[in-house]
């Protein structure tokens, strides 16, 4: 192999790999998941997800919304609002979850 064809295999990393460094973080696919219902806030995807910190659950949603999965809509008020929704990216991942689902139901 030559240096352009290693450079071409490097930028062909693993599409899976790739997934996976997206939404394979611990909570990860649980926050997707509850996303997937529609809007949440933070308050309310807490309390959905036992046992998780408010720490880890605020760097998931960075993560996601730095990956545009998640979109964060912060609205002027007093207090203020924030909320999160899916991105069109982070609905195409529905799929994906609900194959997880069909599989744990199925397997485990």
């Amino acid at each position: 192999m030559d240096a352009y064809e290693a450079k071409v295999a490097a930028d062909k990393q693993c599409t899976v790999e790739r997934t996976t460094q997206v939404i394979g973080g611990k909570w990860t696919t649980l926050i997707l998941r509850d996303l997937l219902g529609g809007t949440k806030r933070f308050g309310e995807l807490r309390s959905n997800l036992v046992g998780i910190s408010p720490k880890t659950l605020s760097e998931r949603l960075r993560s996601l919304e730095a990956n545009e999965v998640v979109k964060r809509t912060v609205y002027p008020e007093v207090p203020p609002r924030v909320d999160y929704r899916l991105t069109e990216k982070g609905e195409a991942l529905r799929t994906v979850i609900e194959a997880m689902a069909v599989w744990g139901e199925e397997y485990t």
